[in-house]
């Protein structure tokens, strides 16, 4: 049995299930990341995709060794599809006085944009708090206000413009950037 499985927790949200990756989600992962309108939302999906990047990413995610832990957002459950984006808590250095700290990240397929998939799956993992975290730290690029209303509508309060590099846009993009603190 894998390892990974045994670490990340299924987490139940509001019509989906947050499951760990399973090797079966590289085809949809890779049909979806691939969609040059989800690549340049996100900071690390290359656009176009070249080959093998799917697979390196969810062997990546599958190891226990792995600083990022990756949900997929499972709707079958409910009659849904089976995957309609990912989210992330990418493990970051322990704070000052000692708690820790995560950033989040997701991306959702366009089929179901502004459904609600995103917010459920946020509200899911701030809920659940998988990594006992203090602090979740969350940006978005400042062309994509559905994705800050997603992370505003789950308590995270906003703290400052900064800008980030994005792979398939090939430069520097404008970020708004929030926090969230759990304990």
């Amino acid at each position: 049995m894998d390892d990974t499985l045994n670490r990340i927790p299924e987490i139940q949200g509001e019509g989906l299930l947050l499951r760990p990756l399973r090797r079966s989600d590289s085809g949809l992962i890779e049909l979806y990341g691939a969609d040059e309108r989800v690549a340049r939302m996100t900071r690390s999906i290359p656009h176009p995709l070249p080959p093998g990047t799917t697979e390196a990413f969810v062997t990546r995610a599958m190891s226990p060794e792995n600083e990022e832990v990756v949900w997929a957002m499972d709707a079958s459950s409910f009659g849904g599809a089976e995957l309609k984006g990912l989210i992330a808590l990418d493990r970051m250095e322990m704070g000052e006085k000692g708690g820790s700290q995560s950033e989040i990240g997701y991306w959702v397929a366009p089929a179901w944009w502004n459904t609600g998939v995103a917010s459920a799956a946020v509200q899911a993992l701030v809920n659940a708090n998988p990594l006992k975290n203090d602090t979740i730290f969350a940006s978005v690029f400042q062309d994509n206000p559905a994705s800050a209303r997603v992370l505003t509508n789950a308590g995270f309060v906003y703290t400052g413009d900064a800008e980030t590099y994005s792979v398939a846009r090939k430069t520097k993009v404008a970020t708004w950037t929030y926090i969230r603190k759990l304990n």
